[in-house]
């Protein structure tokens, strides 16, 4: 039971839920996009190969998606409040036990589905809960709350190895659950709509989108891109060391896509407003872009290369997440969009699942081809 507001106020409160829903989107898939800085610190205190390392990033970013119908669904039944301050509980849970690391597989089900689950029950409700309280300015109000993920990954790349080099990969864990939970203080504020004198509606979860042709070839879109477009960040780290980029200048280009793709969100967000492109047409330019810088990456060699292949993926990559939720908003309709976000989430977790350890396998082959390089370029 919920309320729907068929005239969203575009600006007043909804302010404060934008702010709200930006630094939930910093204490999620921040996190989740930084990681990488743990990839090679994991690999070595276990002794595992990359690809199975990898697998706790998979199965972060696989529940991540695949908890969405159920986020959506709770949001639905509740409120997006009660489900987002849960969230943050789950993702505190999921940091906290991982400082332990028994094993391989116990991270897996802490840094992995836990926190995959914290993040799904906290970026769906803030996501949801912007697109209705905006509608003409619903394009801007998305992308300067994506454009939270990139603030803090700004300062989180060299914050988290920082605290790697002073706690250790665990202790540099614990300490990043503690900083979730005021995910559930961000959650507090997303007070929902409610109509001053009509009663609440009650709305159910609808399964059926997976039959409008329109919306499953959208679906489509998001498998290809959590197989690809999200995955570069997380070989960023040891793809450098093993072009021999010093450990220092390393962090460094993870504040460079940072603050690239936090100029790509805001400027495709503010021109997206104007309404001079179609944005389903606005989303088919930057994936072009995108898809082209990606297959730029093997000339990346250097330092100098690498930044300017970063820079150039990191734009263009904030510029398709902008707005590629307000694309599945006006191919659904808003009253669809609840429901649609939940089974578009669930849909792309396949990708999401698939796509590292896939690539984990072809980029081991380009490390050692790499690494060998380096190591005749040093002795001659």
């Amino acid at each position: 039971m919920q309320a729907k507001d068929s005239n969203p106020p575009d600006g007043g409160y909804g302010w404060v839920v934008v702010v709200s829903a930006f630094m939930v989107m910093g204490l999620t898939v921040a996190v989740l996009k930084t990681f990488g800085l743990f990839f090679v610190e994991i690999q070595q205190h276990f002794d595992e190969l990359a690809s199975t390392t990898s697998w706790i990033t998979s199965v972060t970013i696989a529940v991540f998606h695949l908890g969405a119908p159920v986020a959506s669904s709770l949001c639905v039944q509740y409120s997006h409040r009660t489900v987002m301050i849960t969230g943050g509980l789950l993702a505190f849970s999921g940091m906290a036990l991982g400082f332990f690391g028994f094993n391989m597989v116990w991270m897996y089900a802490t840094t992995g589905f836990l926190q995959g689950l914290g993040i799904s029950f906290s970026w769906t409700p803030a996501i949801s809960i912007v697109s209705h309280y905006f509608s003409k300015k619903r394009a801007l109000a998305n992308a300067i709350v994506s454009a939270g993920e990139c603030a803090f990954a700004f300062t989180f790349g060299p914050f988290f190895q920082w605290l790697i080099s002073q706690y250790g990969w665990k202790g540099a864990l614990l300490i990043i659950g503690g900083i979730q939970l005021n995910i559930c203080v961000c959650g507090v504020l997303m007070r929902p709509l409610a109509k001053d004198k009509s009663p609440f509606i009650h709305k159910s979860f609808n399964w059926m989108l997976v039959r409008r042709p329109e919306f499953m070839l959208y679906a489509i879109f998001g498998i290809l891109a959590a197989m690809s477009f999200f995955v570069p960040p997380l070989f960023l780290v040891p793809l450098s060391y093993s072009l021999g980029i010093d450990e220092s200048w390393t962090a460094s280009l993870l504040s460079i896509l940072a603050m690239v793709d936090f100029g790509g969100r805001l400027l495709c967000g503010w021109y997206a407003n104007l309404h001079v492109t179609k944005t389903i047409h606005l989303l088919a330019m930057t994936i072009t872009l995108i898809s082209t810088s990606l297959m730029l990456l093997p000339l990346a060699n250097n330092y100098l290369s690498l930044a300017i292949f970063t820079g150039f993926y990191g734009f263009f990559f904030g510029t398709t997440v902008a707005i590629h939720i307000t694309a599945l908003a006006d191919v659904v309709g808003m009253p669809e969009f609840d429901s649609a976000l939940g089974l578009f989430m669930l849909i792309r977790s396949t990708g999401g699942f698939v796509g590292p350890p896939l690539i984990a396998n072809g980029f081991l082959e380009g490390l050692k081809q790499n690494s060998l390089k380096t190591v005749l370029q040093r002795s001659q």
